[in-house]
């Protein structure tokens, strides 16, 4: 694809110039590229190669006044956060960058930037033209989180009212005594729970946060990347990557294709103290029943109570949901509004089935809850089925972000790609 960057930083008086134009002009009609960046869209969507980062990119997010963050799973140049600047042509270019951390989460809100690395959250003063001010002085505002390299990432979200949620994936498959070893019968009271597994609640707004400062929102979570507060219902909603390797690990009751089929990612809608069950428990969308895990005496045939929370909605196994985000632009027609869009990541371990996922989807909701079946959004970000099934994806998306207009941006952390897709009525 055509490199769309200018790759150097603009001078401070361009850069202010274009931002109050951009404010001030209504953006005009978006022209997506001529091959719609390689995306397969519904009937009047189009979508353009925004930026090529060249990096690692997580999550994004866009202020108000257009400008477009990106997170950078690894440090680039000195940089773990790129910012972008839009230009009339709907495409934006590299002003710059800071943040020398690696990391996932990226958010705005009520004039603060939120970024995280793998152990830290950090927040970011934004002016009246979505700039940070202090981009070398960060306050730090939650510090040691748990980093065992597995699932380490943080994704964050905030509420409104002043609390900011955070992601502490366990760093564990299954709990087990040995992790990952076929046979090995989970810990009792599984101790990763303790400081992982989870969805911590912290304060947006005072410094130097440590796990006692902060609360267990809920548990039973193995590792969510994905999430989103959801205006409708004023709650958070999460999306979580459910384990891997049932035949691998117990190969005596479940078959290879039971294992790629099983079992769920699952989208839940969490209230304080909500319990999801991992890793006692995993949910078999087919016959839409919580299952016990074999680590703990599951067959694949034994269901379990109501202990734990059921998910709100459920998809196909192992396809990563990295990204949620709930659509209140209006740009789309109308049946987006205030549903959700899912980018799935994509899989590594349905073998011998054909991988799947490495698309975004649409998730209809009404009055905050999922309503109706989801939809393929945007595909072909693996360039072929071919590639998709044999898992060598060319872009897998990853982090979803609206912009001031309702576009709707996708980052890809293949390549770095971002894409931005639009609507455009005939």
């Amino acid at each position: 694809m055509k490199n769309t960057l200018t790759r150097f930083l603009l001078p401070a008086t361009a850069v202010a110039g274009s931002l109050a134009l951009y404010a001030l002009t209504p953006p005009a009609r978006v022209v997506p590229d001529a091959d719609n960046a390689g995306l397969k869209l519904p009937a009047g969507f189009g979508a353009l190669v925004a930026a090529e980062t060249g990096g690692r990119a997580r999550h994004l997010t866009v202020t108000p006044q257009g400008v477009v963050y990106v997170k950078l799973s690894r440090v680039k140049d000195g940089k773990g956060i790129l910012t972008l600047h839009p230009t009339s042509t709907g495409k934006a270019t590299i002003a710059g960058g800071f943040g020398g951390y690696g990391g996932t989460g990226m958010y705005n809100k009520d004039g603060y930037l939120y970024a995280s690395s793998d152990e830290d959250v950090y927040r970011y003063k934004l002016d009246s033209k979505g700039e940070v001010t202090n981009p070398t002085q960060p306050e730090k505002i939650i510090t040691g989180l748990i980093n065992r390299k597995q699932h380490e990432s943080k994704s964050v979200v905030l509420d409104n009212s002043g609390n900011i949620y955070v992601n502490v994936g366990a760093y564990s498959n299954s709990c087990q005594e040995r992790d990952r070893r076929p046979g090995s019968l989970g810990m009792p009271n599984c101790p990763v729970l303790d400081s992982a597994g989870g969805i911590w609640q912290f304060k947006a707004n005072k410094l130097n946060q440590k796990y006692g400062d902060g609360m267990r929102y809920a548990t039973g979570l193995r590792n969510v990347v994905g999430l989103d507060w959801n205006q409708q219902g004023n709650k958070l909603f999460v999306m979580q990557h459910g384990r891997d390797q049932l035949h691998t690990l117990f190969p005596d009751k479940y078959t290879e294709k039971e294992s790629a089929q099983f079992p769920a990612e699952c989208m839940y809608a969490l209230d304080k103290g909500d319990n999801a069950g991992w890793p006692y428990i995993y949910y078999n969308q087919e016959i839409n029943k919580k299952m016990m895990a074999p680590e703990y005496g599951g067959d694949g045939k034994k269901t379990v109570d109501d202990k734990y929370i059921d998910p709100a909605a459920a998809y196909p196994a192992h396809m990563a949901p990295n990204g949620l985000l709930f659509y209140t632009g209006s740009m789309f027609p109308e049946k987006y509004k205030n549903g959700a869009f899912i980018a799935f990541h994509g899989s590594w371990n349905r073998a011998p089935e054909p991988q799947k996922g490495y698309f975004v989807v649409f998730q209809p909701f009404k009055n905050g809850k999922p309503s109706g079946n989801w939809e393929v959004f945007a595909d072909n970000f693996a360039g072929s089925p071919e590639k998709a099934a044999s898992g060598r994806a060319d872009h897998r998306p990853c982090g979803l972000a609206q912009g001031p207009d309702g576009s709707l941006y996708v980052s890809d952390d293949v390549k770095g790609t971002i894409y931005r897709i639009v609507y455009n009525k005939k």
